[in-house]
């Protein structure tokens, strides 16, 4: 079993670094206007991935962080996942070309499955699959609509489709520090083949003991956001604890 992936976020809101407050976009906390030199500092903190998200886009439907975006992949090298308004083929193929390593799609999951697929066919290993559950149900359209869809169910449609991975995020929880919902993680990695990354609410470093605890293999990564900005996790001691994880 390879070490759990740390994965840093850099939400953008108006080209800055924020959290929400279960994706309420009035709800934001502005940590850094500087996005390019916050990714820096996490490469700089030994972290090997990235997680962004385009806020503004998820709502809007189409990417509207752009600047921001490419001044991160050109301030970095480590791979990016990126999600956030990525609803169309144009759209996939553009960041892609960009230089980011894998896309997310989230809405676009629900909506229209056969793009998930044929850009996951085109691009093995590039585009991941985000769901975001309210009480277990998918949530859209920057989480402002809630779906009849469960999780699993949705997850269990991609299964032989090549997507990389899925990211899981418990709205409820999402930014409010509350801790990592464990349960319903290690149940959706269990369910399916496709590697899961845990996401929303992150609290301190007992949310990754206790998802390296839940002992589920297929629990590939955790998104960590306000955590890390306000210095509730330490990266040095977050990066040696999955470091001495590793088999």
């Amino acid at each position: 079993m390879a070490a759990m992936i740390l994965f840093p976020a850099i939400d953008l809101k108006d080209g800055a670094c924020v959290r929400l407050k279960r994706g309420e976009m009035d709800r934001a906390t502005v940590f850094n206007t500087d996005p390019a030199a916050q990714a820096q500092a996490f490469a700089e903190a030994g972290f090997e991935w990235l997680h962004c998200v385009d806020l503004n886009g998820a709502f809007e439907g189409r990417s509207a962080n752009a600047p921001a975006i490419r001044a991160i992949r050109a301030a970095i090298d480590l791979p990016i996942q990126l999600g956030g308004g990525i609803r169309d083929r144009a759209g996939i193929e553009n960041w892609l070309d960009a230089g980011i390593t894998r896309v997310i799609l989230g809405t676009a999951a629900l909506r229209d499955p056969a793009l998930v697929k044929d850009a996951a066919r085109a691009h093995p290993g590039r585009i991941a699959v985000g769901i975001d559950a309210r009480d277990g149900k998918v949530a859209v359209e920057g989480w402002a609509e809630t779906s009849e869809m469960g999780a699993l169910d949705l997850a269990k449609r991609f299964e032989d489709a090549g997507v990389a991975a899925i990211i899981f995020t418990d709205i409820a929880r999402d930014g409010m520090l509350q801790g990592v919902n464990v349960e319903a993680t290690a149940n959706l990695a269990n369910g399916v083949r496709i590697p899961v990354i845990a996401s929303g609410g992150v609290a301190g470093i007992e949310d990754i003991e206790a998802l390296l605890g839940a002992n589920e293999p297929n629990i590939q990564g955790i998104v960590i956001g306000r955590a890390l900005y306000d210095g509730r996790i330490e990266p040095h001691a977050a990066l040696a604890l999955v470091n001495l994880s590793r088999p």
